[in-house]
Protein backbone atom coordinates (compact mmCIF):
# COMPACT_ATOMS: atom_id res chain seq x y z
CA UNK A 1 0.00 0.00 0.00
CA UNK A 2 1.15 3.76 -0.10
CA UNK A 3 1.45 5.00 3.16
CA UNK A 4 -0.34 8.83 4.12
CA UNK A 5 1.79 11.27 2.98
CA UNK A 6 3.84 8.77 0.48
CA UNK A 7 1.97 9.17 -2.79
CA UNK A 8 4.71 11.74 -3.87
CA UNK A 9 7.23 9.18 -3.57
CA UNK A 10 5.39 6.30 -5.80
CA UNK A 11 8.08 4.93 -8.47
CA UNK A 12 7.26 2.98 -11.56
CA UNK A 13 8.94 0.70 -13.66
CA UNK A 14 9.75 3.22 -16.13
CA UNK A 15 10.95 5.43 -13.51
CA UNK A 16 12.97 2.80 -11.80
CA UNK A 17 14.48 1.93 -15.14
CA UNK A 18 15.77 5.66 -15.70
CA UNK A 19 17.15 6.32 -12.09
CA UNK A 20 19.10 2.94 -12.79
CA UNK A 21 20.36 4.52 -15.96
CA UNK A 22 18.96 0.92 -17.80
CA UNK A 23 16.99 0.52 -20.78
CA UNK A 24 13.38 -0.75 -20.42
CA UNK A 25 14.49 -3.74 -22.62
CA UNK A 26 16.71 -4.72 -20.07
CA UNK A 27 15.42 -3.78 -17.26
CA UNK A 28 12.09 -6.30 -17.93
CA UNK A 29 14.28 -9.23 -18.72
CA UNK A 30 17.07 -8.76 -15.73
CA UNK A 31 14.31 -7.52 -13.03
CA UNK A 32 17.70 -6.14 -11.01
CA UNK A 33 14.72 -5.11 -8.34
CA UNK A 34 14.86 -9.08 -7.21
CA UNK A 35 18.11 -8.83 -6.28
CA UNK A 36 18.93 -9.35 -2.48
CA UNK A 37 18.59 -6.36 -0.62
CA UNK A 38 16.27 -4.32 -3.17
CA UNK A 39 13.46 -2.52 -1.27
CA UNK A 40 9.71 -4.33 -2.37
CA UNK A 41 7.21 -3.05 -3.62
CA UNK A 42 4.87 -0.94 -2.33
CA UNK A 43 2.22 -2.81 -4.34
CA UNK A 44 0.61 -6.04 -2.63
CA UNK A 45 1.02 -9.48 -3.86
CA UNK A 46 -0.53 -10.09 -7.22
CA UNK A 47 -0.74 -6.60 -8.07
CA UNK A 48 -0.82 -5.69 -12.02
CA UNK A 49 1.70 -2.87 -12.32
CA UNK A 50 4.69 -2.81 -9.27
CA UNK A 51 5.35 0.45 -7.58
CA UNK A 52 7.91 1.21 -5.75
CA UNK A 53 8.92 4.06 -2.59
CA UNK A 54 11.89 6.22 -4.32
CA UNK A 55 13.18 7.39 -1.28
CA UNK A 56 13.62 3.85 -0.53
CA UNK A 57 15.31 2.64 -4.36
CA UNK A 58 17.43 5.74 -3.88
CA UNK A 59 18.96 4.67 -0.69
CA UNK A 60 19.65 1.03 -2.17
CA UNK A 61 21.20 2.92 -5.08
CA UNK A 62 23.60 4.57 -3.13
CA UNK A 63 24.86 2.17 -0.35
CA UNK A 64 23.01 3.67 2.29
CA UNK A 65 20.73 1.90 4.76
CA UNK A 66 17.01 1.71 3.44
CA UNK A 67 14.84 3.60 5.09
CA UNK A 68 11.59 2.38 6.81
CA UNK A 69 8.03 3.02 5.28
CA UNK A 70 5.32 3.77 8.09
CA UNK A 71 3.95 0.74 9.71
CA UNK A 72 0.80 2.04 11.72
CA UNK A 73 -2.68 2.08 9.59
CA UNK A 74 -4.07 5.44 8.53
CA UNK A 75 -7.19 6.74 7.31
CA UNK A 76 -5.16 8.09 4.61
CA UNK A 77 -3.52 5.36 3.48
CA UNK A 78 -4.47 4.23 -0.28
CA UNK A 79 -4.33 0.51 -1.08
CA UNK A 80 -5.01 -1.31 -4.57
CA UNK A 81 -6.96 -3.86 -5.72
CA UNK A 82 -6.13 -6.54 -3.52
CA UNK A 83 -5.17 -4.64 -0.74
CA UNK A 84 -8.67 -3.00 -0.59
CA UNK A 85 -10.46 -6.27 -1.49
CA UNK A 86 -9.05 -7.89 1.89
CA UNK A 87 -10.03 -4.31 3.28
CA UNK A 88 -13.50 -5.02 2.41
CA UNK A 89 -13.44 -8.69 3.16
CA UNK A 90 -14.30 -9.71 -0.30
CA UNK A 91 -12.13 -11.43 -3.64
CA UNK A 92 -10.35 -9.06 -5.73
CA UNK A 93 -13.11 -10.22 -8.23
CA UNK A 94 -15.87 -9.03 -6.47
CA UNK A 95 -14.09 -5.75 -5.42
CA UNK A 96 -13.95 -4.96 -8.92
CA UNK A 97 -17.79 -5.30 -9.07
CA UNK A 98 -18.25 -3.03 -5.88
CA UNK A 99 -15.69 -0.36 -7.29
CA UNK A 100 -17.94 0.58 -10.25
CA UNK A 101 -20.64 1.88 -7.17
CA UNK A 102 -20.96 5.85 -6.88
CA UNK A 103 -19.95 5.36 -3.61
CA UNK A 104 -16.60 4.37 -4.07
CA UNK A 105 -16.29 5.36 -7.68
CA UNK A 106 -15.71 9.06 -6.34
CA UNK A 107 -12.92 8.47 -4.12
CA UNK A 108 -10.85 6.40 -6.35
CA UNK A 109 -7.20 8.18 -6.72
CA UNK A 110 -4.99 6.86 -9.16
CA UNK A 111 -1.30 6.96 -8.53
CA UNK A 112 0.79 6.51 -12.06
CA UNK A 113 -1.95 4.48 -13.78
CA UNK A 114 -3.18 2.42 -10.79
CA UNK A 115 -6.33 2.57 -8.92
CA UNK A 116 -6.04 2.82 -5.17
CA UNK A 117 -8.59 3.72 -2.76
CA UNK A 118 -8.33 5.74 0.75
CA UNK A 119 -8.77 3.39 3.61
CA UNK A 120 -11.49 5.79 5.17
CA UNK A 121 -13.38 5.15 1.85
CA UNK A 122 -13.21 1.41 1.78
CA UNK A 123 -14.03 1.32 5.95
CA UNK A 124 -16.71 3.68 5.55
CA UNK A 125 -18.77 1.32 1.93
CA UNK A 126 -17.76 -1.55 4.26
CA UNK A 127 -19.50 -0.19 7.08
CA UNK A 128 -22.17 1.71 5.63
CA UNK A 129 -25.90 1.82 7.11
CA UNK A 130 -28.82 0.86 4.62
CA UNK A 131 -26.47 -1.33 2.12
CA UNK A 132 -29.32 -3.63 1.87
CA UNK A 133 -30.80 -4.05 -1.62
CA UNK A 134 -34.48 -3.41 -1.62
CA UNK A 135 -35.77 -6.33 -2.53
CA UNK A 136 -38.64 -7.23 -5.28
CA UNK A 137 -38.83 -5.71 -8.93
CA UNK A 138 -42.08 -4.05 -9.54
CA UNK A 139 -44.02 -4.73 -12.63
CA UNK A 140 -42.72 -2.50 -15.66
CA UNK A 141 -39.60 -1.38 -13.54
CA UNK A 142 -36.61 -0.98 -14.76
CA UNK A 143 -33.72 -2.39 -12.90
CA UNK A 144 -33.56 -0.98 -9.66
CA UNK A 145 -29.65 -1.53 -9.09
CA UNK A 146 -27.51 0.68 -10.77
CA UNK A 147 -25.80 -1.47 -13.79
CA UNK A 148 -22.27 -0.51 -12.33
CA UNK A 149 -23.34 -1.61 -8.77
CA UNK A 150 -24.64 -5.25 -10.03
CA UNK A 151 -21.59 -7.48 -9.93
CA UNK A 152 -20.61 -6.43 -6.74
CA UNK A 153 -24.02 -7.47 -5.17
CA UNK A 154 -24.54 -10.01 -6.94
CA UNK A 155 -21.46 -11.36 -6.12
CA UNK A 156 -22.92 -11.13 -1.98
CA UNK A 157 -25.68 -13.40 -2.98
CA UNK A 158 -22.71 -15.30 -4.71
CA UNK A 159 -20.78 -15.17 -1.58
CA UNK A 160 -23.84 -16.74 0.60
CA UNK A 161 -24.78 -19.03 -1.36
CA UNK A 162 -22.84 -20.72 -4.47
CA UNK A 163 -26.07 -22.02 -5.79
CA UNK A 164 -27.93 -19.11 -5.63
CA UNK A 165 -31.00 -19.31 -8.37
CA UNK A 166 -31.39 -16.53 -11.15
CA UNK A 167 -35.17 -16.51 -9.99
CA UNK A 168 -33.23 -15.69 -6.92
CA UNK A 169 -31.20 -12.94 -7.67
CA UNK A 170 -34.17 -11.25 -10.41
CA UNK A 171 -36.18 -11.14 -6.76
CA UNK A 172 -33.38 -10.13 -4.35
CA UNK A 173 -31.80 -7.19 -6.36
CA UNK A 174 -34.79 -6.37 -8.02
CA UNK A 175 -33.48 -6.51 -11.78
CA UNK A 176 -33.90 -8.51 -15.21
CA UNK A 177 -33.54 -12.53 -15.65
CA UNK A 178 -31.23 -11.23 -18.47
CA UNK A 179 -28.72 -9.88 -15.98
CA UNK A 180 -29.04 -11.87 -13.35
CA UNK A 181 -28.08 -14.59 -15.74
CA UNK A 182 -25.56 -12.32 -17.29
CA UNK A 183 -23.69 -11.27 -13.77
CA UNK A 184 -23.73 -14.93 -12.52
CA UNK A 185 -22.12 -16.91 -15.97
CA UNK A 186 -19.62 -13.95 -14.99
CA UNK A 187 -18.21 -14.41 -11.61
CA UNK A 188 -19.30 -17.84 -11.64
CA UNK A 189 -16.07 -18.18 -14.69
CA UNK A 190 -14.07 -15.41 -12.73
CA UNK A 191 -13.76 -17.75 -9.58
CA UNK A 192 -13.38 -21.19 -11.71
CA UNK A 193 -10.62 -19.50 -13.30
CA UNK A 194 -9.20 -18.25 -9.78
CA UNK A 195 -9.70 -21.86 -8.19
CA UNK A 196 -8.07 -23.18 -11.07
CA UNK A 197 -5.06 -21.33 -11.09
CA UNK A 198 -5.08 -21.85 -7.23
CA UNK A 199 -5.15 -25.46 -7.83
CA UNK A 200 -4.12 -26.51 -11.12
CA UNK A 201 -4.30 -29.94 -10.76
CA UNK A 202 -8.20 -29.78 -10.91
CA UNK A 203 -10.01 -29.96 -14.05
CA UNK A 204 -12.56 -26.96 -14.52
CA UNK A 205 -15.44 -29.14 -13.66
CA UNK A 206 -14.11 -30.00 -10.96
CA UNK A 207 -13.30 -26.84 -9.88
CA UNK A 208 -17.03 -25.75 -10.08
CA UNK A 209 -18.06 -28.31 -8.14
CA UNK A 210 -15.29 -27.91 -5.53
CA UNK A 211 -16.98 -24.16 -5.33
CA UNK A 212 -20.49 -25.85 -5.11
CA UNK A 213 -22.03 -24.83 -8.27
CA UNK A 214 -24.94 -27.13 -8.90
CA UNK A 215 -24.09 -29.11 -12.52
CA UNK A 216 -27.36 -28.05 -13.97
CA UNK A 217 -25.54 -24.31 -14.23
CA UNK A 218 -21.90 -24.99 -14.89
CA UNK A 219 -21.91 -25.32 -18.71
CA UNK A 220 -21.65 -21.50 -19.45
CA UNK A 221 -19.53 -20.39 -15.80
CA UNK A 222 -16.99 -23.01 -17.52
CA UNK A 223 -17.06 -21.71 -21.18
CA UNK A 224 -16.63 -17.84 -19.34
CA UNK A 225 -13.95 -19.76 -17.11
CA UNK A 226 -11.82 -20.75 -20.27
CA UNK A 227 -12.31 -17.00 -21.21
CA UNK A 228 -11.18 -15.79 -18.50
CA UNK A 229 -7.90 -17.68 -18.43
CA UNK A 230 -6.88 -16.70 -22.20
CA UNK A 231 -7.47 -13.13 -20.43
CA UNK A 232 -5.17 -13.30 -17.99
CA UNK A 233 -2.64 -15.68 -20.31
CA UNK A 234 -2.61 -12.40 -22.85
CA UNK A 235 -2.52 -9.54 -20.13
CA UNK A 236 1.44 -10.18 -19.07
CA UNK A 237 2.01 -9.23 -22.86
CA UNK A 238 -0.63 -6.64 -23.05
CA UNK A 239 1.11 -4.69 -20.07
CA UNK A 240 4.41 -5.29 -21.14
CA UNK A 241 3.38 -3.39 -24.31
CA UNK A 242 1.24 -0.81 -22.66
CA UNK A 243 4.98 -0.38 -20.39
CA UNK A 244 6.83 0.23 -23.54
CA UNK A 245 4.60 2.87 -24.95
CA UNK A 246 4.96 4.99 -21.67
CA UNK A 247 8.62 4.31 -21.70
CA UNK A 248 9.15 5.49 -25.34
CA UNK A 249 6.87 9.03 -24.00
CA UNK A 250 3.82 7.86 -26.06
CA UNK A 251 1.12 6.90 -23.50
CA UNK A 252 0.97 7.79 -19.76
CA UNK A 253 1.43 5.00 -17.20
CA UNK A 254 -1.35 3.32 -16.86
CA UNK A 255 -2.77 -0.54 -15.99
CA UNK A 256 -4.44 -2.69 -19.00
CA UNK A 257 -7.70 -3.96 -18.45
CA UNK A 258 -8.41 -7.11 -20.90
CA UNK A 259 -11.99 -6.52 -22.49
CA UNK A 260 -15.15 -8.83 -24.14
CA UNK A 261 -16.23 -6.99 -26.84
CA UNK A 262 -18.27 -9.66 -28.26
CA UNK A 263 -18.91 -13.28 -26.91
CA UNK A 264 -16.09 -15.35 -26.65
CA UNK A 265 -13.37 -12.58 -28.05
CA UNK A 266 -10.54 -10.37 -25.56
CA UNK A 267 -9.82 -7.04 -27.13
CA UNK A 268 -7.53 -4.15 -25.03
CA UNK A 269 -6.62 -0.94 -25.38
CA UNK A 270 -3.91 1.41 -24.80
CA UNK A 271 -4.40 5.71 -24.47
CA UNK A 272 -1.81 7.51 -26.17
CA UNK A 273 -0.95 11.40 -24.79
CA UNK A 274 1.24 12.18 -27.40
CA UNK A 275 1.84 9.73 -30.06
CA UNK A 276 0.14 10.13 -33.69
CA UNK A 277 -3.76 8.56 -32.88
CA UNK A 278 -5.67 9.01 -30.06
CA UNK A 279 -4.70 5.20 -28.86
CA UNK A 280 -3.89 1.84 -29.62
CA UNK A 281 -6.14 -0.85 -30.31
CA UNK A 282 -5.28 -4.70 -29.66
CA UNK A 283 -7.94 -7.35 -30.69
CA UNK A 284 -7.13 -11.26 -31.13
CA UNK A 285 -8.98 -11.56 -34.13
CA UNK A 286 -6.70 -8.98 -35.70
CA UNK A 287 -3.60 -8.12 -33.52
CA UNK A 288 -3.36 -4.24 -33.19
CA UNK A 289 -4.76 -1.17 -34.52
CA UNK A 290 -4.92 2.23 -34.37
CA UNK A 291 -7.62 3.77 -32.82
CA UNK A 292 -9.51 7.10 -33.74
CA UNK A 293 -11.32 7.54 -29.91
CA UNK A 294 -9.89 8.16 -26.70
CA UNK A 295 -12.83 7.87 -24.92
CA UNK A 296 -14.33 4.64 -26.95
CA UNK A 297 -11.31 3.22 -28.74
CA UNK A 298 -12.52 -0.67 -29.26
CA UNK A 299 -15.92 1.03 -30.15
CA UNK A 300 -19.06 -1.60 -31.05
CA UNK A 301 -17.92 -5.01 -32.91
CA UNK A 302 -19.86 -5.80 -35.59
CA UNK A 303 -18.33 -8.77 -36.09
CA UNK A 304 -16.19 -6.96 -39.23
CA UNK A 305 -12.43 -5.46 -39.09
CA UNK A 306 -12.80 -1.99 -37.99
CA UNK A 307 -11.98 0.06 -41.45
CA UNK A 308 -11.91 3.79 -41.96
CA UNK A 309 -9.91 7.10 -41.78
CA UNK A 310 -7.43 6.83 -38.92
CA UNK A 311 -7.55 2.65 -38.80
CA UNK A 312 -4.62 1.13 -39.63
CA UNK A 313 -3.11 -1.82 -38.34
CA UNK A 314 0.49 -2.76 -37.34
CA UNK A 315 3.02 -5.14 -36.79
CA UNK A 316 2.93 -9.17 -37.88
CA UNK A 317 1.43 -11.89 -36.11
CA UNK A 318 -1.14 -11.61 -33.05
CA UNK A 319 1.21 -10.61 -30.21
CA UNK A 320 4.41 -9.01 -31.99
CA UNK A 321 6.74 -7.50 -29.84
CA UNK A 322 6.79 -3.76 -28.70
CA UNK A 323 10.07 -2.97 -30.46
CA UNK A 324 8.31 -4.43 -33.89
CA UNK A 325 4.61 -2.16 -33.09
CA UNK A 326 6.83 0.74 -32.09
CA UNK A 327 8.67 0.58 -35.61
CA UNK A 328 5.31 -0.15 -37.00
CA UNK A 329 3.57 2.85 -35.24
CA UNK A 330 6.38 4.69 -36.66
CA UNK A 331 6.53 3.92 -40.31
CA UNK A 332 2.70 4.82 -40.07
CA UNK A 333 3.53 8.24 -39.19
CA UNK A 334 5.29 8.09 -43.01
CA UNK A 335 2.58 6.40 -44.31
CA UNK A 336 3.26 3.09 -44.19
CA UNK A 337 1.62 0.51 -42.52
CA UNK A 338 1.06 -3.33 -42.37
CA UNK A 339 -2.10 -4.80 -44.34
CA UNK A 340 -4.74 -6.32 -41.95
CA UNK A 341 -4.95 -10.07 -41.27
CA UNK A 342 -7.39 -12.37 -39.51
CA UNK A 343 -5.54 -14.58 -36.82
CA UNK A 344 -6.83 -17.38 -35.01
CA UNK A 345 -8.81 -15.71 -32.50
CA UNK A 346 -7.75 -19.24 -29.69
CA UNK A 347 -9.93 -21.99 -28.69
CA UNK A 348 -13.24 -22.07 -29.71
CA UNK A 349 -15.81 -20.83 -27.01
Amino acid sequence: MIRAGRRTYVQTREMLAEAMGMPMGTFRNKKPYSAEGHPAPVSSDGARVLLWDSEQTRAYREGRPVPDLPTADSDEDLLDRQEAAAAAGVSPKTWDGYKKDKELAKHVVDVKGVEHWPRRAIRAYRDRPGSEVPAGRPTGSGDMVPRDALPGRIAQLLDDDPAVTIATVTEELGISATAAKKGLVQLRGERIADELEANPGLTPEQAAEHLGYPAAVRRAPLRAAALEQRARQVYPYLQDTADALAQEGLAPAQEVQVQRPADGVLAAAVVLESGPVPALVWDERYGWRTAVSRRHPIGKDTGAPPEGDGIRYLGSGQQPAAEELLAALADGRRGSACPRRIYPAGPAE
